[in-house]
């Protein structure tokens, strides 16, 4: 074959290539529905971390469908109450909420289970539960009856003990207190003599400033040097044990999923999922930083004596045991939890806790 030849047959063929896509494209572009969300955000706007996830969602959603299915994303507080987020997508008031189910403890204690509970499974062992054990069905089993479906949607990790304006050197020096805490968490110190507070992430500063509260937990080192709390109390606690692994997620108008195609469900999904592992991984390149500049502007760093982790550890199994006992769906999800956790403690012990502590051992001793 000659050059000239070669090349005309080429440019025919491209220009069959170019007009065969040109022609599919439209077809493709008819077959997949246009669908507007909007998403009440539990967070507000300058937590760009932990607000940031519903805008992950809503990129790679649109990215993956050409902008056929968009979901805008409203700060706490726009559209609803920052605290009140899954009850709009339940009541249908706005398609999706991205907020912490644990939010809602208070109208049955199983919504916890799809954030965390004191004491539960950590941000991996969360993820291998939910993703290969079964706890996304679980969970939707008694979502479901709310009217909404759940998928996991972003993670802080292990999160700090707090903010307090006093030193705590014992149990004793918790009676008392007037403390900012999410989630189940407050219904377990309660019984440490604290007095739980739950207040949504932007009203906690002037709470805090004022002395309306004594102390208050909110993520971790990012988020709260943002937020400001080192100034105005100056004794930061660790661990958060109430919030070992704490799920967010995107909590779905059940009608609305349903209407959605599965080749859309499935994008969701994949979505979310995304939005899942980049929030702890964004976490875990800015809390390191933040954690400096907290400790260089004042902020004394304190474990939680050990009295005040046992008398916890004692008053949460107890809890759930009350709770189970009356509580079928609490009684389930609980327990699936619980023998997974079992089991993941004994393979964490073994390699992974080893090689991190041999690490830590090398950042201390100035090796690394």
């Amino acid at each position: 074959m000659d050059r000239r030849s070669f090349l005309t047959k080429a440019s025919v063929g491209g220009v069959a290539a170019a007009g065969a896509a040109a022609l599919a494209a439209p077809a493709i572009a008819q077959e997949a529905p246009t669908v507007t969300w909007r998403s009440a955000s539990g967070f507000p706007k300058s937590l760009d971390t932990i607000f940031g996830a519903a805008e992950t969602i809503s990129k790679y959603v649109s990215d993956a469908t050409g902008g056929k299915f968009t979901i805008q994303v409203f700060p706490a507080g726009e559209l609803v109450p920052g605290l009140e987020a899954a009850e709009a997508a339940s009541a249908g008031s706005v398609e999706m909420a991205h907020t912490a189910a644990y939010y809602d403890w208070g109208k049955d204690p199983t919504n916890a289970l799809g954030t965390t509970v004191p004491f539960g499974l950590n941000y991996r062992q969360m993820n291998a539960w939910l993703y290969h054990g079964g706890g996304i069905d679980l969970l939707n089993e008694f979502y479901n009856t709310r009217n909404l479906q759940y998928l996991p949607a972003g993670n802080t990790g292990v999160q700090m003990g707090g903010w307090f304006r006093k030193e705590i050197t014992s149990l004793a020096d918790m009676q008392g207190l007037k403390m900012r805490i999410g989630g189940f968490g407050g219904k377990i110190i309660e019984k440490l003599g604290v007095v739980p507070q739950q207040i949504a992430g932007g009203d906690i500063y002037p709470a805090l400033e004022k002395g309306t509260i004594d102390a208050a937990e909110w993520v971790g080192p990012y988020d709260d040097e943002k937020l400001g709390f080192n100034k105005v109390a100056p004794y930061y606690y660790y661990p958060g044990w109430w919030e070992g692994g704490p799920t967010l997620s995107a909590m779905i108008n059940l009608d609305k999923w349903n209407e959605l195609s599965p080749e859309y469900q499935a994008i969701l999904k994949a979505a979310c999922e995304a939005a899942n592992s980049n929030m702890m991984a964004n976490y875990d390149w800015k809390n390191p930083t933040a954690l400096r500049s907290l400790v260089a502007n004042g902020a004394q760093l304190r474990p939680y004596p050990q009295d005040v982790m046992e008398a916890a550890y004692n008053a949460a199994t107890s809890t759930y045991a009350e709770i189970s006992a009356t509580n079928a769906p609490f009684k389930k999800i609980y327990e699936s939890q619980q023998a997974f956790k079992r089991d993941a403690y004994l393979w964490a012990q073994i390699a992974e806790y080893n090689y991190d502590v041999f690490m830590m051992g090398q950042q201390q001793a100035g090796k690394l």
